[in-house]
Protein backbone atom coordinates (compact mmCIF):
# COMPACT_ATOMS: atom_id res chain seq x y z
CA UNK A 1 0.00 0.00 0.00
CA UNK A 2 1.32 3.26 -0.37
CA UNK A 3 2.15 5.98 1.69
CA UNK A 4 2.00 9.17 -1.29
CA UNK A 5 -0.39 11.36 0.05
CA UNK A 6 -2.10 11.94 -3.24
CA UNK A 7 -2.32 8.04 -3.78
CA UNK A 8 -3.41 7.71 -0.08
CA UNK A 9 -6.00 10.41 -0.37
CA UNK A 10 -7.32 8.88 -4.02
CA UNK A 11 -7.74 5.64 -1.85
CA UNK A 12 -10.66 6.45 0.59
CA UNK A 13 -13.66 6.05 0.17
CA UNK A 14 -15.52 8.35 2.00
CA UNK A 15 -18.56 6.46 4.10
CA UNK A 16 -19.89 9.24 6.14
CA UNK A 17 -22.38 11.97 4.54
CA UNK A 18 -23.22 13.37 7.93
CA UNK A 19 -19.67 14.50 8.56
CA UNK A 20 -19.81 16.82 5.73
CA UNK A 21 -18.75 20.36 6.87
CA UNK A 22 -18.20 19.77 10.43
CA UNK A 23 -15.04 21.11 11.77
CA UNK A 24 -12.40 18.33 13.21
CA UNK A 25 -9.56 19.46 15.28
CA UNK A 26 -6.30 16.53 14.92
CA UNK A 27 -3.49 17.45 17.04
CA UNK A 28 -0.21 16.22 16.00
CA UNK A 29 -1.38 16.07 12.53
CA UNK A 30 1.59 17.04 10.58
CA UNK A 31 3.04 13.75 10.27
CA UNK A 32 2.31 9.85 10.91
CA UNK A 33 -1.08 8.81 12.17
CA UNK A 34 -2.16 12.18 13.31
CA UNK A 35 -1.69 13.12 9.23
CA UNK A 36 -3.62 9.75 8.34
CA UNK A 37 -6.11 10.65 10.67
CA UNK A 38 -6.55 14.31 9.07
CA UNK A 39 -6.71 12.87 5.26
CA UNK A 40 -9.18 10.60 5.97
CA UNK A 41 -11.84 13.17 7.74
CA UNK A 42 -10.69 15.93 5.28
CA UNK A 43 -11.91 12.78 2.42
CA UNK A 44 -14.98 12.67 4.06
CA UNK A 45 -15.33 16.49 3.66
CA UNK A 46 -14.39 17.81 6.91
CA UNK A 47 -13.09 21.05 7.94
CA UNK A 48 -9.88 19.94 9.70
CA UNK A 49 -7.40 22.12 12.06
CA UNK A 50 -3.72 21.04 10.95
CA UNK A 51 -2.17 20.95 14.08
CA UNK A 52 1.89 20.28 15.74
CA UNK A 53 4.64 22.02 17.48
CA UNK A 54 6.90 22.72 14.15
CA UNK A 55 5.55 25.28 12.05
CA UNK A 56 7.12 24.47 8.89
CA UNK A 57 5.76 20.69 9.11
CA UNK A 58 2.41 22.17 9.90
CA UNK A 59 2.50 24.59 7.16
CA UNK A 60 3.83 21.83 4.46
CA UNK A 61 1.35 19.12 5.52
CA UNK A 62 -1.81 21.95 5.07
CA UNK A 63 -0.42 22.49 1.75
CA UNK A 64 -0.16 19.20 0.73
CA UNK A 65 -3.85 19.25 2.18
CA UNK A 66 -4.85 22.04 0.25
CA UNK A 67 -3.62 20.91 -3.22
CA UNK A 68 -5.93 18.17 -2.37
CA UNK A 69 -9.07 20.38 -2.24
CA UNK A 70 -9.39 19.47 1.45
CA UNK A 71 -10.88 22.59 3.70
CA UNK A 72 -7.97 22.80 6.54
CA UNK A 73 -6.69 25.13 8.97
CA UNK A 74 -2.92 25.34 10.06
CA UNK A 75 -1.98 26.10 13.25
CA UNK A 76 0.92 26.03 15.16
CA UNK A 77 0.78 24.95 18.81
CA UNK A 78 2.40 22.62 21.73
CA UNK A 79 -0.71 21.10 23.21
CA UNK A 80 1.30 20.40 26.21
CA UNK A 81 1.23 24.11 27.03
CA UNK A 82 -1.80 25.49 28.35
CA UNK A 83 -1.40 29.43 26.88
CA UNK A 84 -0.79 27.39 23.60
CA UNK A 85 -3.84 25.29 23.97
CA UNK A 86 -5.78 28.15 24.81
CA UNK A 87 -4.74 30.55 21.82
CA UNK A 88 -5.17 27.59 19.27
CA UNK A 89 -8.92 27.43 20.47
CA UNK A 90 -9.13 31.13 19.90
CA UNK A 91 -7.88 30.75 16.15
CA UNK A 92 -10.29 27.62 15.38
CA UNK A 93 -13.32 30.06 16.69
CA UNK A 94 -12.34 32.90 14.65
CA UNK A 95 -11.47 30.78 11.54
CA UNK A 96 -14.84 28.08 12.12
CA UNK A 97 -16.75 29.29 14.82
CA UNK A 98 -17.17 25.56 16.10
CA UNK A 99 -15.83 22.72 17.02
CA UNK A 100 -17.70 18.97 16.45
CA UNK A 101 -14.51 16.35 16.76
CA UNK A 102 -11.52 17.02 18.89
CA UNK A 103 -8.49 14.07 17.76
CA UNK A 104 -6.19 13.82 20.91
CA UNK A 105 -3.15 12.64 19.05
CA UNK A 106 -0.17 14.26 19.88
CA UNK A 107 2.09 12.77 21.99
CA UNK A 108 5.59 12.40 23.39
CA UNK A 109 6.52 8.97 22.42
CA UNK A 110 10.17 8.45 23.72
CA UNK A 111 10.64 5.33 25.64
CA UNK A 112 13.56 4.69 28.09
CA UNK A 113 14.65 2.49 30.81
CA UNK A 114 12.90 2.96 34.35
CA UNK A 115 16.24 3.54 35.98
CA UNK A 116 17.66 6.14 33.32
CA UNK A 117 14.79 7.71 32.61
CA UNK A 118 14.70 11.62 33.86
CA UNK A 119 12.47 13.48 35.57
CA UNK A 120 12.18 15.54 32.88
CA UNK A 121 11.08 13.44 30.69
CA UNK A 122 8.29 12.02 32.79
CA UNK A 123 7.35 16.01 33.08
CA UNK A 124 7.14 16.66 29.44
CA UNK A 125 5.16 13.05 28.95
CA UNK A 126 2.40 14.05 31.49
CA UNK A 127 2.11 17.15 29.92
CA UNK A 128 2.22 16.19 26.50
CA UNK A 129 0.21 12.64 26.83
CA UNK A 130 -2.57 13.28 29.84
CA UNK A 131 -2.26 17.37 31.31
CA UNK A 132 -3.01 18.11 27.11
CA UNK A 133 -5.73 16.15 26.37
CA UNK A 134 -7.31 17.35 29.50
CA UNK A 135 -7.15 20.70 28.79
CA UNK A 136 -7.54 20.71 25.24
CA UNK A 137 -11.30 17.82 25.86
CA UNK A 138 -12.15 20.66 28.49
CA UNK A 139 -12.55 23.27 26.03
CA UNK A 140 -13.81 21.23 23.17
CA UNK A 141 -16.37 20.06 25.66
CA UNK A 142 -17.27 23.75 26.68
CA UNK A 143 -18.07 24.64 22.74
CA UNK A 144 -19.70 21.62 22.82
CA UNK A 145 -22.32 21.41 25.53
CA UNK A 146 -23.59 24.48 23.84
CA UNK A 147 -25.13 22.76 21.04
CA UNK A 148 -25.64 19.38 22.64
CA UNK A 149 -23.56 17.35 20.30
CA UNK A 150 -19.25 16.19 19.61
CA UNK A 151 -16.99 13.65 19.39
CA UNK A 152 -13.96 13.24 21.53
CA UNK A 153 -11.37 10.56 20.42
CA UNK A 154 -8.44 9.79 22.12
CA UNK A 155 -5.52 8.45 20.74
CA UNK A 156 -3.89 5.91 23.00
CA UNK A 157 -2.01 2.51 22.67
CA UNK A 158 -1.51 -0.89 22.91
CA UNK A 159 0.99 0.41 25.76
CA UNK A 160 -1.62 1.32 27.92
CA UNK A 161 -2.86 -2.28 28.27
CA UNK A 162 0.16 -4.47 27.70
CA UNK A 163 3.79 -3.35 28.99
CA UNK A 164 6.21 -3.01 26.44
CA UNK A 165 9.86 -3.16 27.67
CA UNK A 166 11.59 0.39 27.82
CA UNK A 167 8.03 1.83 28.14
CA UNK A 168 8.02 3.82 31.28
CA UNK A 169 6.41 6.61 31.59
CA UNK A 170 4.39 6.14 28.47
CA UNK A 171 2.64 3.24 28.80
CA UNK A 172 1.62 4.86 32.19
CA UNK A 173 0.26 7.78 30.49
CA UNK A 174 -1.56 6.09 28.09
CA UNK A 175 -2.94 4.02 30.65
CA UNK A 176 -4.36 7.29 32.37
CA UNK A 177 -5.40 8.21 29.06
CA UNK A 178 -7.74 4.69 29.13
CA UNK A 179 -9.10 5.88 32.66
CA UNK A 180 -9.79 9.38 31.39
CA UNK A 181 -11.57 8.34 28.51
CA UNK A 182 -13.87 6.07 30.58
CA UNK A 183 -15.26 8.77 33.16
CA UNK A 184 -15.08 11.42 29.96
CA UNK A 185 -17.77 9.15 28.53
CA UNK A 186 -19.74 8.65 31.02
CA UNK A 187 -19.69 12.43 32.39
CA UNK A 188 -20.04 14.02 29.05
CA UNK A 189 -22.89 11.46 27.52
CA UNK A 190 -25.41 13.99 29.55
CA UNK A 191 -24.23 16.98 27.53
CA UNK A 192 -24.42 14.47 23.92
CA UNK A 193 -20.43 14.60 23.67
CA UNK A 194 -19.39 10.98 23.02
CA UNK A 195 -15.98 10.22 24.35
CA UNK A 196 -13.81 7.29 23.00
CA UNK A 197 -10.34 6.29 22.55
CA UNK A 198 -8.24 4.34 19.92
CA UNK A 199 -5.66 2.31 21.16
CA UNK A 200 -2.97 1.70 17.95
CA UNK A 201 -0.62 -1.06 17.57
CA UNK A 202 2.30 -0.91 15.20
CA UNK A 203 1.42 1.40 12.91
CA UNK A 204 3.89 2.15 9.44
CA UNK A 205 4.72 5.86 9.55
CA UNK A 206 7.21 7.87 8.20
CA UNK A 207 9.81 7.40 11.18
CA UNK A 208 9.80 3.46 10.49
CA UNK A 209 11.34 1.26 7.86
CA UNK A 210 10.30 0.96 4.15
CA UNK A 211 7.40 -0.94 3.72
CA UNK A 212 9.74 -3.05 1.67
CA UNK A 213 12.46 -3.37 4.02
CA UNK A 214 13.52 -7.14 5.17
CA UNK A 215 13.56 -6.54 8.30
CA UNK A 216 10.44 -4.65 8.70
CA UNK A 217 9.10 -8.07 7.34
CA UNK A 218 10.87 -9.96 10.24
CA UNK A 219 9.26 -7.59 12.92
CA UNK A 220 5.69 -8.19 11.15
CA UNK A 221 6.18 -11.96 11.34
CA UNK A 222 5.48 -11.25 15.25
CA UNK A 223 2.02 -9.63 14.80
CA UNK A 224 -1.25 -12.14 13.84
CA UNK A 225 -1.95 -10.20 10.66
CA UNK A 226 1.68 -10.68 9.30
CA UNK A 227 1.85 -6.49 8.29
CA UNK A 228 2.13 -3.33 10.55
CA UNK A 229 -1.24 -1.18 10.32
CA UNK A 230 -1.25 1.89 8.40
CA UNK A 231 -2.48 5.68 9.45
CA UNK A 232 -5.62 5.31 7.47
CA UNK A 233 -6.74 2.22 8.89
CA UNK A 234 -6.59 4.40 11.95
CA UNK A 235 -8.32 7.12 10.35
CA UNK A 236 -10.82 4.91 9.65
CA UNK A 237 -11.93 4.29 12.90
CA UNK A 238 -11.69 7.64 13.97
CA UNK A 239 -14.40 8.47 11.22
CA UNK A 240 -16.29 5.77 12.55
CA UNK A 241 -16.78 6.86 15.97
CA UNK A 242 -17.48 10.38 15.13
CA UNK A 243 -20.02 9.07 12.92
CA UNK A 244 -23.51 8.62 13.55
CA UNK A 245 -23.20 4.86 13.13
CA UNK A 246 -21.20 4.57 16.94
CA UNK A 247 -23.86 6.96 18.39
CA UNK A 248 -24.49 4.44 21.31
CA UNK A 249 -20.39 3.97 21.88
CA UNK A 250 -19.05 6.22 24.75
CA UNK A 251 -16.44 5.28 27.58
CA UNK A 252 -14.55 2.82 24.87
CA UNK A 253 -10.67 1.86 23.94
CA UNK A 254 -10.71 0.18 20.47
CA UNK A 255 -7.71 -1.89 19.53
CA UNK A 256 -6.99 -1.55 16.29
CA UNK A 257 -3.76 -3.57 16.52
CA UNK A 258 -4.09 -6.51 14.08
CA UNK A 259 -4.14 -8.72 16.75
CA UNK A 260 -1.25 -7.82 19.11
CA UNK A 261 -3.25 -7.99 22.20
CA UNK A 262 -5.31 -10.45 22.03
CA UNK A 263 -1.99 -12.95 21.41
CA UNK A 264 -0.37 -14.45 24.55
CA UNK A 265 3.03 -15.13 22.49
CA UNK A 266 3.95 -14.77 18.70
CA UNK A 267 3.47 -18.43 17.07
CA UNK A 268 7.05 -18.80 16.66
CA UNK A 269 7.71 -18.05 20.20
CA UNK A 270 5.01 -20.74 22.29
CA UNK A 271 5.28 -20.31 26.41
Amino acid sequence: MSTDIVSMFSSIKPCYPELKGRVALVTGSSKGIGKGIALRLAAEGMKVIINARHAEAVQKTAEAFTKLGANVLPVQADVGQPAEIKRLFEEILCAFGTLDLLVNNAADMRQVHFLKTEESVLDAQLAANIKGPFLLSQQAARMMKEKGRGVIVHISSVGGLRGHSHGLPYDATKGALDSMTRVMGIELAECGIRVNAIAPGAIHTENRLPLNAPSLESYAQLIPLRRLGLPLEIGAAVAFLASDEASYIIGQTIYVDGGITSQLSPSQYPI
